[in-house]
């Protein structure tokens, strides 16, 4: 039996009588990734923001699991430059004790970097240190707004694969927005395509196919998101690297999308 986290019935959000959310229909269970894609001024965000409550509804309903606790990652957040605060500073902002936040910083592979300046990490390490701040929350739903914004492709790819690892080993839910599309076929469960309504969703092999899809994204996107299957014998590390090799010890070059060890997912072709 599913453990369902959260379901909306046609959730609508409108602002001055327009809808930027109309009659949403959505259910993610422990376990899923759920990716939501679509072009600028979709909705994608509005959305996210309503799954976590922060977002009022116009009509419809958001049923959540009684208790749940939900760890949201911001598309952007913004600091001033002069402001003195490190990783430390940063994580007991939270309210819980160290020790808690250094559990978190190592789930996101940066509790060597307690003691840095946030002003001195990378755009990678940003991304993990505000999962981590999430991951405090210990969350049956994780919700990331654009989690690689901001990334070099390997960086992308290795944060979708700690997404997966995340997902796996907490058991939650994860629901997130994103423009890279060739991961996003990798790294879901779950595609949802949205233009105010949702378009079309479905498993990433066939989602490329559905005309309302190539409607939205064009014909050369779709094309160029023709999906294999194959297997791989590897994972990324903190810089999105590839580490470890296939079963005949070839190693593989870093693309974006390459799954984790013994994993079996689909790819965008190259």
């Amino acid at each position: 039996m599913t453990d369902t986290l959260v379901t909306l019935d046609a959730v609508t959000v409108a602002f001055n009588g327009l809808p930027v959310v109309d009659r949403v229909n959505l259910s993610v269970s422990r376990g899923d990734i759920v990716t939501v894609i679509g072009p600028n001024g979709a909705g994608k965000t509005t959305l996210i923001k309503a799954i976590t409550g922060i977002q009022r509804l116009t009509s419809g309903s958001i049923w959540r699991k009684p208790g749940l606790s939900i760890g949201y990652v911001p598309q952007h957040l913004h600091l001033q430059p002069t402001l003195p605060l490190t990783v430390q500073r940063f994580m007991s902002l939270t309210g819980q004790p160290d020790p808690d936040c250094r559990q978190a910083l190592s789930k996101t592979g940066i509790e060597h970097l307690f003691k840095a300046s946030i002003h001195r990490l990378s755009g990678g390490e940003m991304q993990r240190l505000l999962i981590a701040r999430a991951l405090v929350r210990k969350p049956e739903l994780l919700v990331l707004d654009e989690p690689a914004q901001g990334v070099d492709i390997n960086g992308q790819a290795s944060l979708y694969d700690l997404i997966r690892s995340l997902r796996d080993t907490l058991q939650c839910g994860v629901i997130m927005i994103s423009h890279d599309l060739h991961l996003v076929m990798a790294a879901t469960d779950k595609v949802i395509c949205l233009n105010q309504h949702i378009c079309c969703s479905g498993y990433p092999e066939d989602i490329s196919h559905d005309p309302a899809f190539i409607e939205v994204f064009g014909q050369a996107i779709a094309e160029s998101l023709a999906i294999y299957q194959h297997h791989h014998n590897h994972s990324h590390d903190l810089h999105g690297d590839v580490v470890g090799s296939d079963a005949g010890g070839h190693s593989h070059t870093a693309h974006s999308g390459e799954c984790q060890s013994g994993e079996h997912h689909n790819h965008a072709a190259h």
